[in-house]
C-alpha cells in the first residue's frame, strides 16, 4: 500500500462502493465530500469517492509501472494524496473540487481486505522457502524487495485458497459442490489451462460453470463481467454482489481435509494473542509494568476502565484495565471482581476477551485484552451500513464463542451486544463476565437465591420464574443478541417494561423481526426463543 496511506483520517481500507456512499451520505453529502478507499479489482490501486448534488461519483486510481499513481486518463502523481492535493485544486476530468475530506467515525480503523490479513504471512512463507534466509537476513529482504513480494504474492495467492482446487475437471468438481450442504452459493474456482479459469458455482442443487479468462493485460473475469488483477479479488467482488450471476458466492467448498490455511481468526490455527511461554499465564501484573493512559473506555457501578500498555518481557500490548472504586476496596465489589478475575482466567479461546491478570496497587486492578472498537451495539448505531455479510460473521464468532463456554461448563447469564467486543469490523469476543458461573460436573444448570438487578429483557422464562440459568438460557439470549445485531444496535422490546415482556413471552409472541434481516436469520431467531 502507499506509504501513509493508512494513517489518513478519510481512508476507510477494504470498503465497497456502496459502504463509501453510505459514509458519504452519513457525512451531509456536501458538495465536494470526498472519501478514499482501497480499490477491490486494481492490485495495489485506490478508489476516489465524492459527492456532488446529491449523487456520488466513484474514481478509480491506479498504480502504474513506475510506482506512480493516476486517475484513469489523467495525470501520474507520486502517490494518492499527491492525486487528492491536484484535484482540490483542479477539477481535470471530476465532477468537482475536491472540498472537504468525509472522515471516518470515531475508533474505526481501515477495514483491511481478505489479502491484508493474508500477506505478511504469505510473503515471510515464500522468502523463507525460497531463499532459504535466516532471520535477520530475512527481515532485510522483505524490506528491500516488498514491491516486487507483495505483487507476487497477490497474483499468485488464490493458490493458498481454500476454494482454489487446481487443475482438476468440470466432471470432477460438480460432486465436490454437491455432496457438501446444498447452500445456494457454494463454490470453487478450478483451473482449465494457462491463461483461463472456472468459476464452479451451486445454484438450486445444480452446478453452474462460468470460464474466467486472462486478457493480454493479464486482467481476469468472466465473460462481460468487471476486470480484476487477481481471483480473490473477483471473489471477494461476487461474494457480495452477484452482478452476473445467478447468486452471490457464499460458502467456499474447500478441498477436503485442506492444503491450507485456516482465516486468521479459525480456531484451529489460532494462538492467544498474549502467549508466550516465558509469561507462563502468569496471573499478578506488577505495578511498574503497567502504563495508563487517560479517557475512559467505559464505567460501571464497580468503578472504570482504562486503557493502558502492558510492557511483558518481549513485548508491549495495549490492554483494557479495569480499575475498582477507592471506596469499594475492601468491600464485597472487591470479592465480585476477584471472582470475575478468576473465571476469566480459565478461558482461552479466539472469541472471548482474555484476562491477563491481576494488579494489586493503589486500587484493584483487573487487566484484560484490548477490543478497541467497544461494544457491538454501539460500533452498530454509529456505522450502519455494515453489510449483512459482516453482521452475520460477527454473531457467528459470538456462538463459537458461545460453544466453547458450554463445553467447558460456563454459563455466561449476561449475553447482550454491549458485552460483545471489537477487535476489528470482522473480528469479536466476548466479554463481561460478571454474572457467569462454572457448572459442576454433576449439574447442567445454576440456581440463583434470589432476584438481583437483571437483563430482563435478554432472559429466557425460566430465569425469571424459577431463578435457572443454563446453556439453553444463554441460547435465549443470543437469539436476543442476533435482534439486536441485525437491527444494528436497537434496544430489543422497545419502551417495554420488564413485566410487559415477560407477559409477550408467555403468551406466545415474539419480537419481529428487523428490518432488512434475512429470514433465515430471523427463523433462527425464532429457534433460540423456543418455550421449552
Amino acid at each position: 500500500m502507499a506509504d501513509n496511506v493508512s494513517s489518513l483520517p478519510f481512508f476507510y481500507g477494504n470498503i465497497t462502493r456502496e459502504e463509501a456512499e453510505g459514509y458519504l451520505r452519513q457525512g451531509g453529502m456536501s458538495n465536494g465530500s470526498y472519501l478514499l478507499r482501497q480499490s477491490r479489482n486494481y492490485l495495489g490501486g485506490f478508489a476516489l469517492s465524492v459527492s456532488h448534488v446529491h449523487k456520488c461519483y466513484h474514481y478509480t486510481i491506479e498504480q502504474e509501472a513506475g510506482n506512480t499513481y493516476a486517475i484513469i486518463g489523467g495525470k501520474s502523481h507520486r502517490g494518492p494524496v499527491d492525486v487528492i492535493d491536484y484535484h482540490s485544486q483542479e477539477t481535470d476530468g471530476l465532477v468537482c473540487l475536491l472540498k472537504k475530506p468525509c472522515n471516518r467515525p470515531k475508533n474505526m480503523q481501515p477495514k483491511a481486505g481478505p489479502f491484508e490479513d493474508l500477506k505478511e504471512k504469505l510473503i515471510r512463507e515464500y522468502v523463507r522457502q525460497t531463499w532459504n534466509l535466516s532471520e535477520t537476513e530475512l527481515e532485510q529482504a522483505i524490506i528491500s524487495q516488498r514491491p516486487q513480494l507483495e505483487k507476487l504474492i497477490a497474483t499468485t495467492a488464490h493458490e493458498k485458497m481454500p476454494w482454489f482446487h487446481g487443475k482438476i475437471s468440470r466432471e470432477d468438481s460438480e460432486p465436490l459442490l454437491q455432496n457438501g450442504p446444498r447452500i445456494n452459493g457454494r463454490f470453487l474456482i478450478r483451473q482449465r489451462d494457462a491463461s483461463s479459469y472456472a468459476l464452479c458455482l451451486l445454484h438450486e442443487g445444480q452446478a453452474m460453470h462460468y470460464r474466467i479468462d486472462k486478457d493480454s493485460s493479464a486482467k481476469l473475469s468472466i465473460p462481460e463481467g468487471r476486470k480484476f488483477d487477481t481471483l480473490w479479488q473477483l471473489v471477494e467482488h461476487y461474494s457480495y454482489k452477484p452482478d452476473g450471476l445467478l447468486c452471490v458466492l457464499t460458502q467456499p467448498c474447500s478441498r477436503g481435509d485442506g492444503d491450507f490455511e485456516a482465516m486468521p481468526m479459525d480456531t484451529e490455527v489460532y494462538e492467544s494473542p498474549y502467549a508466550d511461554p516465558d509469561e507462563l499465564r502468569n496471573s499478578v501484573v506488577l505495578r511498574e509494568h503497567l502504563i495508563l493512559e487517560d479517557g475512559e473506555l467505559g464505567s460501571g457501578n464497580f468503578g472504570t476502565v482504562l486503557k493502558g500498555t502492558y510492557k511483558m518481557k518481549k513485548a508491549q500490548k495495549q490492554v483494557a484495565v479495569k480499575i475498582l472504586k477507592n471506596s469499594d476496596n475492601d468491600g464485597a465489589m472487591r470479592d465480585e471482581m476477584l471472582r470475575e478475575a478468576n473465571l476469566m482466567q480459565q478461558l482461552d479461546n479466539p472469541y472471548i476477551v482474555r484476562m491477563i491478570g491481576i494488579c494489586e496497587s493503589e486500587n484493584l486492578m483487573l487487566v484484560m485484552e484490548l477490543a478497541d472498537l467497544g461494544p457491538l451495539n454501539k460500533f452498530l448505531q454509529k456505522n450502519r451500513y455494515l453489510s449483512v455479510k459482516n453482521i452475520t460473521e460477527l454473531v457467528h464468532q459470538v456462538s463459537m464463542g458461545m460453544k466453547y463456554l458450554e463445553e467447558n461448563n460456563f454459563v455466561h447469564r449476561d449475553l447482550a451486544a454491549r458485552n460483545v467486543l471489537l477487535v476489528t469490523q470482522h473480528y469479536a469476543k466476548i466479554s463481561d463476565f460478571g454474572l457467569s458461573k462454572a457448572l459442576t460436573e454433576e449439574e447442567n444448570y445454576y440456581k440463583s437465591k434470589g432476584h438481583g438487578k437483571w437483563p430482563v429483557k435478554w432472559y429466557a422464562p425460566e430465569c425469571m420464574n424459577y431463578l435457572k440459568f443454563s446453556s439453553k438460557s444463554d441460547v435465549w439470549s443470543f437469539g436476543v443478541l442476533m435482534w439486536e445485531a441485525f437491527s444494528l444496535g436497537q434496544k430489543p422490546y422497545k419502551g417495554m417494561k420488564g413485566n410487559e415482556v415477560m407477559q409477550m413471552i408467555d403468551s406466545g409472541r415474539r419480537m419481529e423481526p428487523p428490518a432488512n434481516c434475512p429470514d433465515e436469520m430471523y427463523d433462527l431467531m425464532k429457534k433460540c426463543w423456543i418455550f421449552k
